[in-house]
């Protein structure tokens, strides 16, 4: 069947007769059919090309030549489980150490984000023979049901709050309890962190872990206030817990400026277990834990085989480092401080002509839009954010909402995207919301 090709229609019919409805298709009463991609373009089966501003896992472009190169090369070569020695999987782990704290030097290589946040959550509970859990409002870390538990985004809508998860509000200093006003909002929002740890505490339970992403994207592309991170992990280090950092979103370069969302925290912050996903593989299933001596040491000590029959193999290994070699040629860190700049200053710009924007906010190739209905009261405009993606659409732009209330426009593309994509998307948008405007008015 490998070669067969269906008409739109017909794919359309058969996914939905095949796969899961719960398995969601983008623009889902007129779903786009992808047929191959380029950088930071789609194209359909007409060859239609269409601007991808989302696709942060295909981080320094689909289908990258070099990584398409070193993944064929490897494959040709040798494919099999960790349990042989390969350089690849030595020579990626050293890599990736030199990007990270020095004390972030051991290294458990998995297949999917989830996978990691999986696997961290062991090391954190097997370190501090403890079980609960503090995560923040909204959060998302991945689909294994361990990981719905830590998601109040996803277990609000199945079985509930487990009684060992405990959560934080989310330090969004546009629409949280403490805002753009507050002198400290860093230390504000920590505190409310050490609040809940006492109120653990009182219940006679103790902490295992924090457990949140550098800048959480479910959440809504929120940029976690200075200093909130390092009085977060002083709190809980004196609670005898962990310090967990989902970098499945936001690692290998995307803010620009750091090559860790963590790192923008400042120096002195490092937490004790980070997760890497996402854009690690450029599209190729590969993700990644690392840790201290000191945790990996009593994972160790529990006398069970850690295995991971894909994770780490010789192809992964080396996609992982063609990924790393991309980054740094290609200096994407600095694209992405240049251009996530400039999108940031006319989304700005257009906030000044448009009352339906409420908030421009990013760090690089990781940037949100907030829509709102009335500045003043910031209520959220999920229904005018939505026509927007779908006008984007006819642009042939393809941007998605993120956001408890599904109204801010996230833009975390491609690292190569480029500043005549940051101006057509711009002038579509300001073109969009002009008519909208026009049609409320």
């Amino acid at each position: 069947m490998f070669g067969v090709t269906l008409n739109k229609e017909e794919t359309f019919k058969m996914r939905k007769r095949l796969i899961g409805q719960s398995c969601r298709l983008f623009y889902a009463e007129d779903p786009v059919k992808i047929v191959r991609a380029r950088g930071q373009y789609l194209f359909d089966e007409t060859g239609q090309r269409y601007l991808d501003c989302v696709s942060n896992v295909q981080h320094v472009g689909h289908c990258h030549p070099s990584i398409t190169k070193a993944a064929a090369e490897q494959m040709d070569l040798l494919n099999t489980n960790t349990r042989f020695l390969h350089d690849n999987i030595v020579l990626y782990a050293d890599r990736l150490a030199h990007t990270l704290p020095q004390k972030l030097c051991v290294f458990y290589f998995v297949n999917s984000g989830s996978e990691a946040n999986d696997l961290a959550l062991r090391l954190a509970q097997q370190y501090t023979q403890t079980e609960d859990v503090v995560v923040l409002d909204h959060a998302y870390h991945g689909h294994l049901k361990s990981l719905i538990d830590i998601s109040p985004y996803k277990f609000r809508k199945l079985t509930g709050q487990k009684e060992w998860v405990h959560v934080a509000p989310l330090p969004d200093t546009y629409r949280g309890i403490y805002r753009e006003n507050h002198p400290n909002p860093g230390q504000a929002y920590a505190d409310t962190v050490k609040d809940l740890i006492e109120e653990v505490h009182r219940k006679g339970r103790k902490i295992s872990a924090f457990f949140a992403e550098s800048l959480p994207s479910v959440g809504g592309q929120i940029i976690l206030p200075h200093g909130y991170s390092a009085k977060v992990a002083e709190y809980v280090h004196s609670a005898g817990g962990v310090f967990v950092a989902d970098e499945v979103q936001t690692g290998f370069g995307r803010l620009g400026s750091h090559f860790w969302g963590f790192q923008q925290q400042g120096p002195d912050f490092c937490p004790d277990i980070v997760t890497m996903g996402k854009p690690m593989g450029n599209g190729h299933p590969l993700s990644c834990v690392a840790t201290t001596a000191e945790i990996a040491g009593a994972f160790t000590a529990n006398g069970v085989e850690y295995f991971n029959t894909f994770g780490g193999n010789p192809v992964s290994c080396a996609i992982g480092l063609a990924v790393l070699d991309v980054i740094e040629k290609e200096d994407l860190r600095g694209n992405a401080k240049k251009v996530g700049a400039y999108l940031k200053d006319l989304l700005t710009q257009l906030q000044t002509r448009h009352h339906m924007i409420g908030d421009v906010r990013g760090l690089g190739l990781f940037v949100g839009l907030e829509l709102v209905t009335d500045r003043e009261t910031r209520t959220p405009a999920t229904e005018t954010a939505a026509l927007l993606v779908k006008r984007l659409k006819e642009d042939k732009i393809v941007v998605s909402t993120d956001g408890p209330w599904e109204n801010v426009l996230k833009f975390k593309p491609p690292m190569c995207f480029s500043m005549e994509d940051v101006d057509l998307v711009v002038q579509c948008i300001d073109r969009l919301l002009t008519d909208m405007e026009a049609s409320h008015s």
